[in-house]
């Protein structure tokens, strides 16, 4: 079964681990920038060196690169049996190039897979979490002993971020709610727009998606 999905939601509500899943189950190769982002830092070469420019100095991967580095990575043998785009588009325009991109591929989007909580809950969430430097892999803090502090995955140093306080958060999310919401129109105009509740197990929010999909 091949199909084309975003993965939509705030930080901290778990759309990666659903898309993991989702990856894992029907073989859609889940594509996320941060992972992406990462990786072209670590390549020695124009573009890597340019977005950890952007990256070191705190500053939003303009829309032009960050457009073509996924565009780059949609056209992989590994994504022609669907993929699970974790993090783009973040902008109408990014979208619009997306769609086209589509189009001229002679493909769909099949929906944006959106997953929703309380700000709340998000600010607990995220105020727990640990994110190990090296690889991007993020726990709970309770599931990773203070005088360990190192990466099950990669055995890296994990820390908790700077911006994973709750007054940061809390502005985090209003950024994000304000940048997404023409987002959110854009999709629900095309009728793919699908929202999820997240209040649930990991399991149970699981569940709620490949329902709303028609999937089995």
């Amino acid at each position: 079964m091949i199909k084309r999905f975003i993965m939509l939601g705030a930080p901290g509500v778990g759309k990666g681990t659903q898309a993991n899943k989702l990856a894992d189950d029907f073989e859609w190769k889940h594509i996320s920038t941060g992972d992406m982002l990462r990786e072209a830092m670590r390549k020695d070469n124009p573009v890597g060196r340019q977005v950890k420019g952007y990256v070191d100095r705190g500053d939003l991967v303009p829309d032009d690169l960050m457009i073509q580095l996924v565009m780059n990575r949609l056209e992989e043998d590994d994504c022609r049996h669907g993929f699970l785009l974790d993090g783009f588009p973040r902008t109408v325009l990014q979208a619009k190039k997306l769609d086209t991109f589509l189009h001229d591929s002679g493909h769909d989007l099949d929906g944006v897979i959106s997953i929703e909580i309380p700000n709340e809950e998000i600010v607990k969430r995220l105020s727990q979490r640990l994110v190990c430097k090296d690889c991007g892999h993020m726990m709970k803090g309770n599931d990773s002993p203070a005088k360990e502090m190192v990466c099950p995955l990669c055995k890296g140093i994990v820390t908790k971020r700077i911006d994973d306080e709750p007054d940061t958060i809390r502005h985090r999310l209003k950024v994000y709610e304000e940048r997404t919401q023409s987002l959110i129109e854009y999709y629900q105009s095309k009728n793919l727009y699908i929202r999820i509740d997240g209040m649930d197990s990991i399991d149970g929010v699981y569940r709620r998606i490949i329902h709303a999909l028609g999937i089995s």
